[in-house]
């Protein structure tokens, strides 16, 4: 198998001329950004580096960028900020049909219209996931995630990073937290409804449906407020736990969420054609009956 290497230790474009299926990043501080375009090849631009180089490498159909001691195990020794001493910001161009693989410590990363597999770790930094249609799963200590037009499966474990998910279309978002919070908002789709599997303990949950919703519902907090606003559910507990049952529409969808001490917010999104549709960033409790 040919293999290329190149040393990065400063400003520095590189094309990578023979088809590209798979890359591999991993980041230290800065900014990483993954653009999917149409096409066999890659390119890379890495405008900033401070400390140690990066070393990129080309072996077959992946391209790796990384530094020589980041490896994908044992990431989580990079919460020893003694080894944060270096910074890069890395733009990548790759095939839409590639899988794709992100690690950032301490740095933002931003993928967008990646037609692959999409995996992202993080010790800390945010994320942003944008029109995305493969499946995604994402992993982080306290960065929080937004996605918008994802329409793959999505998967979110956390401590204390917050889950964003905007224009949500894909079959199934299934996040898990300690302390960060969840917003979901779901847009109309022709194709079947989402499954939702929403774990938090002290986080809260936000949920909007377009409309007509169509799910079985089964949400509850231990001790959270609860928000409904469709009246085709029922709400049982009256002092501390709380559950929200029923089946909206034909219930071939699912929403399932637990929180222990944060509040459950259950939304009803507008008709697209409804005039005056409230923005997803703009969902809050109040747009329905607390309890």
């Amino acid at each position: 198998m040919t293999q290329s290497s190149w040393e990065v230790a400063e400003e520095r474009e590189l094309v990578f001329d023979s088809p590209v299926t798979a890359l591999d990043a991993r980041i230290v501080n800065g900014t990483v950004n993954v653009v999917g375009t149409a096409g066999d090849t890659a390119r890379l631009e890495v405008s900033a580096v401070e400390g140690p180089p990066l070393i990129v490498t080309q072996e077959g159909t992946r391209v790796t960028v990384a530094y020589r001691d980041l490896p994908w195990q044992g990431w989580l020794k990079w919460l020893d900020r003694k080894g944060w001493h270096r910074s890069a910001v890395v733009s990548l161009v790759v095939p839409a049909r590639a899988d794709v693989a992100v690690g950032v410590v301490g740095a933002a990363a931003v993928v967008s219209g990646v037609e692959g597999d999409t995996s992202v770790r993080g010790v800390s930094g945010d994320t942003t996931l944008v029109r995305l249609s493969g499946r995604v799963r994402a992993e982080s200590v306290s960065g929080g995630l937004e996605v918008q037009s994802v329409t793959g499966g999505l998967s979110f474990d956390s401590v204390s990073g917050d889950l964003t998910v905007i224009d949500g279309a894909g079959p199934s978002v299934r996040a898990e937290t300690v302390s960060g919070d969840m917003l979901v908002d779901l847009a109309p789709s022709d194709g079947p409804p989402t499954d939702l599997a929403l774990r938090t303990i002290s986080g809260d949950v936000a949920v909007r449906l377009p409309s007509p919703a169509d799910a079985q519902v089964s949400v509850e907090t231990a001790s959270g407020a609860v928000t409904n606003a469709f009246d085709g559910l029922t709400v049982s507990g009256e002092w501390g736990a709380k559950k929200v049952t029923g089946t909206l529409g034909a219930g071939t969808g699912s929403l399932r969420a637990t929180t222990v001490s944060g509040s459950i917010a259950l939304l009803r999104k507008p008709p697209a054609d409804e005039e005056g549709a409230v923005p997803a960033s703009a969902a809050s409790p109040a747009s329905g009956k607390v309890l």
